[in-house]
């Protein structure tokens, strides 16, 4: 069986809000901007800054809802720094039937990480 790998979800513009190097864990994100796309606590994403042209992989960590907070951990905190705008991207693994069907999510931030609209990809 032929797997495709297909755009899920993309959190498009999100601002950093916050950097910790010494943080173990790697990208946290405010919990109703991962609600709103169906990305989840731990899963992989690539991340894309949009104001260095960085581009890396690392898991989501579920932050307060409401706090339009994304914050650089770790490692993380060398690839960007407060005000840059991101893009976060999830992929799902389908076959052909599904790759057909998937109907990726996409949020598009207006302002603040807290004002947002999603739209279909």
């Amino acid at each position: 069986m032929i797997l495709r790998t297909m755009l899920q979800a993309k959190i498009h513009g999100a601002i950093v809000t916050d950097k910790n190097l010494h943080y173990t864990g790697s990208l946290s994100v405010d919990a109703s901007l991962l609600e709103a796309t169906g990305m989840l606590h731990n899963e992989q994403v690539q991340v894309i800054n949009l104001s260095n042209s960085e581009r890396m992989w690392t898991y989501l960590i579920r932050d307060e809802p409401g706090s339009g907070r994304i914050s650089l951990n770790g490692g993380m905190a060398y690839k960007g720094e407060i005000g840059d705008r991101l893009l976060l991207i999830t992929y799902a693994q389908v076959d052909e039937e599904g790759a057909l069907k998937l109907r990726a999510r996409v949020l598009v931030i207006d302002r603040d990480n807290r004002q947002f609209r999603v739209v279909d990809a």
